[in-house]
């Protein structure tokens, strides 16, 4: 990987994150299918300005997909559960006005 621009795609924000964010002090975002635990952790550290204490990742199967007798299939993507360390500021998508 080359740029943390590249490592890391998106926030993910569903109910699901937002519940850890809150309760474990976790985060999640979409990932380049090629980045590894370090590169993530210095990606997120860079860019954030925070300390990471713990990287998870999962690889997300796309689904098949079909509308009428034409089937397609979305693609592959990876996932990172990032831990902040105790003590460092929660980081926030959407600040208030």
């Amino acid at each position: 990987m080359k740029s943390l621009y590249q490592v890391i795609r998106r926030p993910l924000i569903t109910e699901k994150t937002t519940a850890l964010k809150e309760t474990q002090r976790s985060l999640c975002f979409e990932v380049h299918r090629d980045a590894t635990k370090p590169e993530i952790k210095k990606a997120v550290e860079q860019f954030f300005n925070v300390k990471v204490e713990d990287v998870r990742v999962a690889n997300v199967h796309g689904k098949t997909k079909r509308q009428g007798r034409y089937v397609g299939r979305r693609p592959d993507w990876k996932k990172a559960y990032v831990v902040l360390k105790k003590g460092e500021k929660m980081i926030e998508f959407f600040e208030q006005a």
